[in-house]
């Protein structure tokens, strides 16, 4: 997957909301779009607006636009409404899990501990970000990390959110699905309705 190297918080400013899996920083200080004309008022049209919305999930969950299509395929296929099962579907992503339980500041920072193979789950060592977690099942560090900096920073960070589905045990380093996250488990503003618009028109 092509990953995002630049500049953070120019992206989060454009998106104009706190993106905290894709950065730690915060845009209060210029809560305003960048460039020249950042400050200017716009009117923004119904596709921008759109866009918008599914940049947010994009950026904010890590994922590229080939992924997100996918899922937003997947979603549409299911029973449920399908802007609520998208955002399961990207809350149940592991990278994401292990960001919420709290053992990394960011998602960026999870999935460098899922790719090195320093998560299992239920015990078997998973390492694809994009792994899906179910109901019931346990998400681990191994033993070598657990003394690692960064993993006890985000330990200790209590700015962190633990989703609230999540059942999490900071002594063992373990993280136990209790439910299955909805559409209110996002960590940032996002209408997921304006999502659906958006590639209802392109899929």
């Amino acid at each position: 997957m092509s990953r995002y190297t630049g500049p953070r918080v120019r992206v989060m400013r454009a998106l104009g909301c706190d993106l905290p899996g894709f950065s730690r920083k915060k845009i209060e200080r210029r809560p305003y779009p960048p460039g020249q004309h950042g400050q200017a008022r716009h009117k923004l049209s119904e596709y921008k607006v759109r866009l918008i919305e599914k940049q947010k999930l994009r950026f904010g969950y890590g994922v590229s636009e080939v992924q997100l299509r996918r899922l937003m395929v997947e979603a549409g296929r299911s029973k449920a409404a399908p802007g609520e099962k998208l955002i399961e579907l990207l809350e149940r992503r592991l990278d994401n899990v292990v960001f919420r339980a709290g053992f990394a500041r960011t998602i960026p920072a999870a999935r460098q501990l899922v790719c090195h193979g320093f998560v299992h789950v239920n015990g078997q060592r998973v390492d694809v970000a994009s792994f899906r977690v179910n109901q019931g099942q346990t998400i681990s560090l191994v033993p070598k990390v657990w003394k690692n900096p960064h993993v006890l920073a985000a330990i200790a960070d209590e700015t962190i959110l633990h989703a609230s589905w999540l059942n999490v045990d900071k002594g063992t380093f373990s993280a136990k699905v209790a439910a299955m996250p909805d559409s209110t488990s996002a960590l940032f503003p996002v209408d997921v309705q304006r999502v659906v618009e958006f590639y209802s028109l392109r899929l």
